[in-house]
């Protein structure tokens, strides 16, 4: 299983699933599956970072395995 930090970044942000799945315009089951270690796409991962309002520089911070 990947780690990530999204869900404690998620957190540390206020921010609940639904809205970071709608910010990230993916769906609320996505960023649950993401949050428990699932693999996703390159694709949803840049999202899911912009979401979070970091730079795709930033990656590392959220996904630290890419």
């Amino acid at each position: 299983m990947e780690q990530n930090r999204v869900k404690e970044v998620r957190e540390s942000l206020l921010m609940s699933k639904a809205e970071l799945a709608r910010k990230a315009d993916v769906s609320p089951l996505t960023i649950t599956r993401i949050e428990r270690g699932s693999p996703c796409r390159m694709e949803t991962m840049r999202k899911i970072i912009l979401a979070l309002g970091y730079k795709l520089s930033d990656k590392t911070k959220i996904f630290p395995n890419i």
